[in-house]
């Protein structure tokens, strides 16, 4: 479905991110992935990654440094000859009421997960508008249309990640590029498993969080020739939570 593409995404050495990584490669892809720190968890998704027979390289990079971002946009390009799909995971996360949450933690959870997508799309922007044509798939959350207590910062930078997805998408458009964000409700990963319980759980429609891999596949529709006339949507995929 995706063979001779080359896949971008941020955050991909574990969670949703890897997720989406693994699966885009069962499909064909090669895949260039960002991570933030933790080397031993990269070098292991990529060998992942090679042994569904794909060429696949890990790039240590923080996106909410603007510069780094740009630079490394270009060495991926330079390494894979191109770019056709951009995947925005990359999120962290400062949870606090608001009276008790430091402006540090607000801004650093909008540097990373709104600021973050924009400097990765910023940086294929020019290559998607030469070619004609390219998937930008952002990963928001049901927090940036519902909001949820304790995370204002998180709920204001997924809230933005919709917002830029809809703008991108109508400027793209014309050129044959999509531009589409995927919210997750309570998706079962590292970063929720402290969360998970069935008083959680039976709040959701659905008595259960996601999984990655459910993510990952409404991912690869969207990266896919399947979804060429839809843009700027935003898709929730959380069981039933804000419907």
């Amino acid at each position: 479905m995706l063979k001779g593409k080359t896949a971008v995404v941020t955050g991909g050495s574990r969670g949703i991110g890897k997720a989406i990584c693994l699966k885009f490669a069962e499909n064909g892809a090669d895949i260039a992935f960002l991570y933030a720190g933790n080397t031993v968890k990269a070098e292991e998704t990529v060998k992942e990654l090679e042994g569904l027979g794909v060429k696949a390289k890990a790039y240590q990079c923080n996106v909410a440094d603007a510069d780094a971002v740009a630079a490394v946009v270009k060495e991926i390009v330079k390494d894979f000859g191109g770019i056709q799909i951009l995947v925005n995971n990359a999120g962290i996360t400062k949870d606090k009421l608001v009276p008790m949450m430091k402006a540090a933690d607000f801004d650093a959870v909008i540097d990373t997960n709104l600021k973050g997508a924009f400097y990765m799309t910023k940086g294929v922007y020019p290559l998607f508008l030469k070619q004609k044509g390219g998937k930008i798939i952002n990963i928001s959350s049901v927090s940036g249309l519902t909001g949820n207590p304790g995370q204002a910062n998180y709920s204001a930078s997924k809230a933005g990640v919709i917002g830029l997805t809809k703008s991108v998408a109508k400027e793209l458009a014309s050129r044959g590029v999509c531009c589409n964000a995927i919210a997750p409700g309570f998706i079962a990963t590292e970063m929720t498993q402290a969360l998970e319980n069935d008083t959680l759980k039976d709040a959701i429609p659905m008595k259960r969080f996601g999984e990655a891999e459910e993510v990952a596949k409404l991912a690869l529709f969207l990266a896919s020739e399947h979804s060429d006339y839809i843009t700027g949507e935003v898709i929730r995929i959380d069981g039933g939570l804000a419907c």
